[in-house]
């Protein structure tokens, strides 16, 4: 028993040694493993975020964008580089009066966004709620010391409400619009989203009004200026010509110095230039107040959309699924790595350096042996043969271990429910089998589930031997011509297990070597009695049952360590429970 082998429900499978002072590495296998054994994590969190997704698509309101496009005339002028400088420049500047709250502010007072319940209904964010609070604290000694002089808020109330909702519009109507340059050409597209596609249209088109409106308005206002500015102008050169002219008139009826009459002619002339071009430029500047034309044009109005552009259902689905997937993987990661239970040999081997663990799979039959029937009622062949995957693998290194010498070995499981009565019989069946002469002994003192199913009327067990050793021959009971069972019998104060480890009763395992080849002994699991640390040391051998998925591997190891610290041999462990999954 120096070889350090796993055996699954089909074929053993040799251990790597593993590195020292590090850790093995993944393989292929592992990573199957891995998935094989988490992918109801991974399924079951994908799952949730296609279901959150999938409802957000569906109770989300649809919104539906629509685009105007417009054409801008940059007036600007000098070299090639200049101009393209220029009208970067001027088109920068032409999106950001489209932004503008004037332009916003009047598309919402022309369609009547302050009274449509998507713009000044919506309940505000977090974000937004804590950024209303903080100013709410730190303009409240304004607000007390305004109240106190009487002309707080109270008073303008009304007006301050209406205000209040108007921006509220206006801050709402900039979050759903958007104004964009397209590529490096002057047209400019103007989008609107809105819940409804001929409420995008009109918000759109109306935006595209507000700023044309706008335009005007500041190259009017431009214009304007610039007229009162010529006005004043004109005014000062009529007066600079009147007074060159009269100057020129009083000089020529008295003609002394030819030089000065042409100096005077001169810039008589030149004032009369300067005033008709200034008087010109006037009425240029009149006319385009009178007549303003727009930088924008107008090249494609908005059209009602076939489809709503969020939510984007194809994206929020694949999206969620990718998290969800990532997520899943994630905490399947954790949950491995942090998962104590023992799911594969390989935990317990490399931990306790054991020389085999041997998987065994649930049984899909009843293994407690109310199938037995007692000797000369039938054959022995009334004894089927175990079903329970990975069961032959651990018979048949029992067996080895017979060849060599009579045994008398120990099942012990480290918690309740792990399935060592089952296994304890199995082997002393398949022992028996065998041919060899093979006693099952109940010392479970706790549950004894072996008595119940096989003897449940017997008298005398095991209790009785340890006081009188010739009541052997009627306690144990033939089950098959080669097997016998000894039952508990009724336990009062100490247990059997306890007793035995005092060498001080009518019963000793060296007298029962003689009649039989291999003696099997059903102990109480370890965390519900020490029955097995008594008795351990008096055993040839002890077998350490877990329950895959269910027991933990500290557990296992410090069952496996006390029970080596008082002096028992560990022979291997058993993985009871596995899926059989396992064994393919």
């Amino acid at each position: 028993m120096t070889s350090s082998t796993i055996f699954s429900g089909v074929s053993p499978i040799p251990l790597a040694a593993a590195a020292p002072g590090g850790n093995s590495p993944l393989t292929l296998r592992d990573m199957l493993f891995f998935l094989r054994m988490r992918w109801l994590w991974v399924l079951a969190t994908t799952f949730a975020f296609l279901a959150m997704a999938g409802t957000y698509v569906l109770t989300a309101d649809p919104t539906f964008v629509a685009s105007t496009q417009l054409l801008i005339v940059p007036q600007v002028s000098g070299s090639e580089a200049q101009r393209a400088f220029a009208e970067d420049a001027f088109i920068e500047g032409q999106l950001e009066i489209a932004r503008s709250s004037d332009v916003v502010g009047g598309t919402v007072r022309a369609l009547g966004l302050d009274t449509d319940p998507d713009f000044v209904d919506q309940t505000p964010s977090l974000q937004d709620r804590a950024k209303n609070w903080l100013m709410g604290i730190s303009s409240e000694p304004d607000t007390e010391s305004q109240e106190a002089a009487g002309t707080g808020p109270r008073q303008a109330q009304p007006h301050a409400e209406d205000e209040r909702i108007q921006d509220r519009a206006i801050a709402t109507l900039l979050n759903m619009i958007g104004i964009r340059r397209v590529g490096s050409s002057t047209i400019i597209e103007i989008s609107a989203a809105a819940s409804t596609p001929q409420r995008a249209v009109e918000i759109a088109d109306m935006l595209a009004r507000q700023y044309i409106q706008k335009n005007i308005a500041m190259k009017a206002n431009a214009s304007r200026q610039y007229s009162e500015w010529l006005e004043r102008f004109v005014s000062e050169q009529q007066r600079g010509l009147a007074e060159a002219a009269s100057a020129l008139a009083s000089f020529t009826s008295n003609p002394r110095d030819q030089f000065k009459l042409a100096e005077l002619q001169s810039a008589t002339d030149a004032r009369r230039s300067l005033y008709e071009n200034t008087l010109n430029q006037l009425t240029e500047a009149r006319q385009r107040i009178t007549y303003p034309v727009s930088d924008a044009t107008i090249v494609s109005r908005a059209t009602l959309p076939l489809s709503k552009a969020r939510p984007r259902s194809t994206l929020i689905i694949a999206f969620a699924a990718a998290v969800g997937l990532g997520v899943g993987l994630a905490l399947a990661m954790i949950r491995h790595v942090g998962d104590r239970r023992i799911i594969r040999p390989h935990q317990i081997a490399e931990a306790s350096g054991l020389p085999f663990v041997t998987l065994l799979a649930t049984s899909r039959k009843t293994h407690l042996p109310a199938r037995f029937l007692p000797a000369g009622t039938g054959s022995s062949s009334t004894a089927a043969y175990p079903v329970i995957p990975g069961m032959a693998e651990l018979s048949a290194t029992v067996v080895g271990l017979r060849r060599k010498r009579r045994v008398v070995i120990g099942i012990v499981a480290v918690d309740p429910g792990s399935g060592a009565s089952t296994i304890a019989c199995e082997l002393a069946v398949l022992s028996s089998r065998s041919g060899a002469h093979t006693l099952l002994i109940d010392a479970a003192a706790q549950k004894s589930s072996l008595s119940k199913s096989i003897a449940p009327h017997s008298s005398t067990g095991l209790v009785d031997v340890l006081d009188n050793g010739e009541l052997i021959q009627t306690a144990a009971l033939p089950l098959t011509s080669t097997l016998k069972f000894l039952p508990l019998g009724k336990v009062e104060a100490v247990t059997p297990a306890i007793r035995l480890s005092s060498r001080r009763t009518q019963l000793s395992f060296a007298d029962l070597k003689k009649e039989f080849d291999a003696i099997f002994i059903d102990i109480s699991a370890f965390s519900a009695s020490p029955d097995a640390n008594a008795i351990a040391p008096e055993l040839d051998g002890v077998l350490v049952v877990t329950s895959h998925g269910r027991t933990s591997i500290d557990d296992t190891l410090r069952v496996i360590d006390t029970l080596r610290n008082v002096g028992a041999e560990i022979l291997g462990a058993v993985i009871n429970h596995a899926p059989e999954r396992m064994h393919s």
